[in-house]
């Protein structure tokens, strides 16, 4: 008996150990969720708490109206659609490379590629993720830039169309990676019933695989839509900061994140409208993006319903 009631209370020591140390590792996972949390709403915060304050000063109808943007002059204008031409051309030209090129990518590596490609194939494309964006801008207003002149004699050494085309390049990873895991989660029996059926590998792929796999890949467009808008270096370099109300990639212009950029490395005091401005701007580039990623999650659920 004694024997017996020994190994019970080993068992039962055991088992509240086992019990305490799942609790510790609960509650260190649910502080790191905390703590994402808490900085989310930081920012939040201090971006409405200073915009507020700025909005006080300039009314929102001309921020969002106002056709020039000149915060730093004496005759100021605080036009935010000014930088939301700039901010959108670029990433419209990035995601134009990076889309179809990702995507087609995904698609080789998912169903085309043998084993030992795609293991060297995918590192290496992961490998242009790494690379700073410092790194990207000079090499669009260094190589690109002059490679388009060729073709473009006019094109200004600044240029919203150079920096696009790199910054499309510089997304692609996150495109094709996503994108090919998404396929790849694709059960094989839907390829298996193609095949069946008579269907080549690339009916399969694009007929059967990618149809399955949109919700996966609306993720993967979002999540360039948002690295596209949210980009500063390439633009700070290539595509100049002269603010510039266009919707031509051949044009010189401003984005929200140069300028907000160009102010903080400024020597303007803290509290004045001018230094003001990053936050507002800071703002509308967080609401732009959470519009995108709500039509992430929006076209991600219908995908989901629809196959």
């Amino acid at each position: 008996m004694s024997s017996s009631g020994g190994l019970t209370s080993a068992r039962l020591a055991q088992r509240r150990r086992r019990r305490w140390a799942e609790r510790v590792i609960e509650s260190i996972l649910f502080l790191a969720a905390l703590l994402s949390v808490f900085t989310t709403l930081a920012i939040v915060y201090v971006l409405v708490s200073e915009s507020v304050t700025f909005f006080r000063h300039v009314p929102v109808w001309d921020f969002l109206t106002d056709t020039q943007w000149t915060p730093l002059f004496d005759d100021a204008h605080f036009g935010i659609v000014v930088l939301l031409s700039g901010t959108l051309t670029s990433s419209f030209v990035a995601l134009a490379i990076a889309i179809p090129l990702g995507t087609t990518i995904a698609i080789y590596l998912s169903e085309f590629a043998p084993f030992k490609v795609r293991e060297v194939a995918k590192p290496f494309l992961e490998l242009l993720g790494g690379i700073p964006t410092i790194v990207y801008g000079y090499f669009a207003l260094l190589f690109v830039t002059p490679l388009l002149q060729r073709i473009y004699p006019e094109l200004p050494g600044f240029n919203l169309l150079s920096a696009g085309l790199v910054m499309g390049i510089m997304i692609i990873p996150y495109v094709s990676s996503i994108s090919e895991d998404a396929m790849r989660a694709v059960p094989m029996s839907l390829r298996e019933g193609s095949y069946a059926m008579g269907a080549t590998r690339f009916q399969t792929a694009t007929k059967v695989v990618v149809p399955a796999a949109l919700s996966g890949l609306a993720s993967a467009y979002i999540l360039g839509i948002s690295r596209a808008v949210g980009e500063t270096m390439i633009l700070a370099v290539a595509a100049g900061m002269q603010p510039n109300l266009t919707f031509n990639p051949l044009e010189p212009a401003a984005t929200i994140t140069a300028f907000i950029v160009q102010v903080a490395l400024g020597d303007l005091p803290h509290g004045s409208i001018g230094y003001q401005t990053i936050f507002a701007a800071g703002l509308t580039l967080l609401l732009l993006t959470l519009a995108f990623n709500v039509l992430g999650h929006v076209l991600r659920r219908r995908f989901r319903e629809a196959y």
